[in-house]
């Protein structure tokens, strides 16, 4: 059923985290939010992981991660969280791999990434973990497409992406992942790519209409959204300067064609580095940054059944550059930028009855 104005909505604010932190990992298992690893006040990768109990909202300290590492990837398979990738403390991308055991509190590493990568995107389909692209140490996007196999703890190369970038958004839609933006070098990626689990075969959709930076990316009812972020000016023209934009570009995955919505129906505030997800029929747009000097506390809500745009309850803590978690009814953000590394934590949740 989908939900429909900002009184649909409300914000769940949690215990703040023990460890401030930006670029963390984070994972929900078993009514636990996990948060593992990122940056702090230092600014380098920690090995820090905590767990917050949903029932009892209170936090405890975990066995901290062999590897200390920011940005990495989190797949959660049964009873385990699989760590994957990322950068570690001088900087450079992470090959390791490494396990948490719930029900043990302890790590296992695991066989390690072929190639060292940060911004690698995960994908969990019937217990395999697929791994797509990608940054080195040499600072090329990788094109390198890796499935995992946990019973033989393995990883087997598939047909590389036809477009290599890492940092790209990834959408699992019946039996193909799709593949979004994502950057190469400091340059935004506009391609839109699938690949097929079953013939392991990629094909290239129409690419994004427009190049931007820290777009926002969702996908709902079987159309893909990209939304805001930084407009990077043409090739030719050489007096404009990146700008924060309220761009909604869709793509209807039936009929394969993009639609860049008019004026009247871009989002209400220009932003960047922001939160978004899908709930209740409804894309929403949480924080980030825009054209104030500080974070962004505004949050939007687009609904596919009026196709309009509504103001909802404002963030209780101001902040850019978070991780983001859907679990249920809930859109947790976490951590991230206020006025440094941020301690807090909190869900946009759809009302009871909604």
């Amino acid at each position: 059923m989908a939900a429909g104005g900002g009184r649909a909505f409300a914000w769940q604010v949690f215990p703040p985290m023990p460890t401030c932190r930006v670029y963390g990992t984070v994972a929900h298992q078993d009514g636990h939010l996990l948060v593992l690893g990122g940056c702090g006040r230092a600014g380098l990768p920690l090995d820090t992981a905590e767990t917050l109990d949903m029932a009892s909202h209170t936090w405890l300290a975990l066995a901290p991660l062999p590897t200390a590492r920011a940005g990495a990837a989190a797949v959660v398979l049964g009873k385990q969280v699989l760590v994957v990738g990322g950068v570690d403390e001088v900087q450079s991308p992470v090959a390791a791999v490494e396990a948490f055991l719930a029900d043990e509190g302890r790590w296992e590493r695991r066989a390690t990434l072929p190639q060292a990568a940060m911004g690698v995107a995960t994908v969990e389909r019937d217990g395999m973990v697929y791994a797509l692209g990608g940054m080195g140490p040499d600072t090329a996007p990788q094109a390198q497409v890796r499935v995992y196999e946990p019973r033989r703890d393995c990883w087997l190369s598939l047909p590389s992406m036809p477009t290599p970038c890492y940092g790209a958004s990834t959408f699992l839609h019946g039996n193909k992942i799709y593949v979004l933006g994502g950057r190469q070098g400091k340059l935004p990626v506009t391609a839109f790519e699938a690949f097929d689990l079953e013939t392991r075969t990629w094909t290239r959709h129409p690419s994004l209409p427009s190049r931007r930076a820290f777009a926002g990316c969702a996908m709902a009812e079987g159309t893909v959204f990209s939304l805001g972020g930084l407009q990077q000016p043409g090739p030719h023209n050489f007096y404009s300067r990146p700008h924060f934009v309220n761009t909604v570009e869709m793509f209807d995955l039936e009929h394969g064609s993009w639609t860049k919505l008019p004026r009247s129906l871009r989002m209400r505030d220009k932003r960047a580095d922001f939160v978004v997800g899908s709930l209740g029929g409804n894309i929403v747009a949480i924080g980030g940054l825009g054209n104030q000097p500080c974070p962004l506390a505004s949050v939007e809500s687009f609904s596919l059944a009026r196709r309009r745009w509504e103001a909802l309850p404002a963030m209780p803590t101001a902040r850019c550059s978070c991780s983001s978690l859907q679990a249920g009814p809930r859109l947790f953000v976490i951590g991230g930028v206020a006025q440094g590394p941020s301690q807090a934590v909190e869900a946009l949740c759809l009302r009871d009855g909604v």
